[in-house]
């Protein structure tokens, strides 16, 4: 597995060894000890989730408080989607700023998503399906949000804000300077 520090350094590509022949291919997503080594800490996920989206569909961008916050690691099974993580940490070099990568079934990269980021993605192409590891319990009192289309974020979405699909609580989420955010002195990790 090859890890590679994005321009907001807690948020990790990652890119498995894919052995592939006459057959198809062979790859290790996930393993707990060559990434506790590249970290220098080791998460402990305890539950692995899946969606299914068509074209368009933007879902986030997601977080939760209150000891409830998850890191992610993320990943496309089949299509293609931009994912986006957002520093939501109040005090952090990097706050407002946020990572966008594209995650294929094609290229295989997963992305990292640690405590203190708001996480979104959208789909670009027919259909997706989205896979990922969390290292907390789904909280519907704790889970929060925050606003795909605040312009503060610049996030570019990669699509006509005429294609997005969205929840209803999707369209209701605040503004980064509406939002409940978390703290960048929080050591999650102890």
């Amino acid at each position: 597995m090859k890890f590679t520090r994005t321009e907001i350094p807690d948020v990790i590509v990652c890119e498995p060894k894919v052995f592939g022949d006459h057959r198809g291919y062979f790859m290790e997503s996930f393993k707990a000890d060559t990434l506790a080594e590249f970290l220098g800490y080791t998460i402990n996920f305890c539950q692995d989730n899946e969606s299914s989206s068509t074209k368009g569909v933007l879902r986030g961008l997601h977080y939760q408080i209150n000891g409830f916050e998850q890191t992610k690691l993320v990943r496309v099974i089949q299509g293609s989607v931009i994912d986006v993580a957002v520093d939501i940490r109040k005090g952090s070099p990097t706050f407002g700023k946020h990572v966008a990568v594209e995650l294929s079934a094609e290229n295989k990269k997963q992305l990292l998503v640690p405590k203190g980021f708001a996480h979104g993605f959208i789909v670009l192409s027919d259909t997706a399906i989205f896979s990922y590891k969390v290292d907390a319990p789904y909280s519907f009192e704790n889970e929060r949000g925050l606003a795909f289309d605040d312009a503060s974020l610049g996030i570019d979405w990669q699509l006509n804000p005429d294609e997005f699909v969205l929840s209803e609580k999707d369209t209701q989420n605040p503004t980064l300077e509406k939002a409940e955010l978390l703290d960048y002195n929080t050591n999650y990790y102890e």
